[in-house]
């Protein structure tokens, strides 16, 4: 009876062991480079997913613009030069994905350059439960002793650019983020407080709520793609009014004309007027 009981004991311990590793085991998460499929050369595909599902989709075309400094020819004076970088194909690529908070990190030549995106979901009008997303921090990691793109840069080595309370891309819940147009943010690198630009275009972004597999959600379009498509809708629009002025002028003409013909003629001739 004891012995039964023991072998009882024993299998609920490793039941409950191996239900706590399988509890604190990580999900399964795989990524993906999909910039090969772009038809754009300098637009960048990438999806993360985890357990299997799509849980962070993200195009964009990217370009960070550097200051660097280098000695002058007088071996005393700095000069600043701009270090224009591109993201190149075959980049790799890690993520992160939740409820409230995800990042895309890109890296490129051995971890000499990286950029990295965080974004958070939060309530933004608690009383009505209106959610949002947003781009809450962007990061970009170089390395100045990199020859390829830093010429004779005075005092190389690796910084770090930070945004500064970022709020970017803010889109409703449940929908992707698109935008045709550039987007710029400026970031305050660790190199003497230089400023880096960073200018995304072509974008199309979803941290979270993904419904479909590699499938986005609806779009929210950026104010500058509205104006533009309003732009471009607006001599259509004024067309269809012009039309319609047009076929009310007619209209109202066509209408007084058949009232005026069934009225009495009146003589001109004024001697007419006496024989009446």
């Amino acid at each position: 009876m004891e012995r039964t009981r023991s072998k009882t004991v024993d299998a609920r311990g490793i039941l409950l062991c191996l239900l706590s590793i399988v509890a604190r085991s990580p999900a399964e998460q795989e990524v993906e480079n999909l910039s090969g499929l772009s038809t754009n050369p300098d637009k960048d595909i990438f999806v993360v997913r985890e357990n299997g599902t799509t849980c962070l989709m993200a195009e964009f075309a990217v370009r960070f613009v550097v200051p660097y400094d280098v000695l002058a020819l007088n071996g005393i004076d700095l000069i600043t030069e701009q270090a224009p970088i591109a993201l190149p194909r075959g980049a790799e690529i890690e993520g992160k994905c939740g409820s409230n908070e995800a990042e895309l990190r890109i890296s490129w030549m051995n971890n000499a350059y990286s950029f990295r995106i965080f974004f958070l979901k939060e309530v933004q009008d608690p009383s009505k439960g209106k959610a949002i997303w947003k781009m809450n921090k962007m990061q970009f990691v170089y390395d100045t002793s990199e020859t390829t793109h830093f010429i004779n840069a005075y005092n190389p080595g690796k910084h770090t650019a930070n945004s500064h309370r970022l709020s970017a891309l803010v889109t409703p819940a449940g929908r992707s983020y698109e935008c045709t147009a550039v987007q710029t943010v400026t970031l305050i690198s660790s190199d003497h407080q230089k400023g880096v630009t960073v200018s995304m275009s072509d974008i199309q972004i979803q941290p979270f709520d993904i419904q479909g597999d590699f499938i986005f959600s609806e779009a929210y379009k950026c104010l500058s793609d509205q104006r533009e498509q309003l732009e471009e809708m607006l001599p259509l629009i004024l067309g269809v009014i012009l039309g319609l002025i047009i076929v009310i002028t007619l209209s109202v003409y066509h209408v007084h004309l058949k009232m005026t013909a069934n009225q009495p003629q009146l003589p001109r001739d004024r001697s007419m007027y006496k024989n009446m």
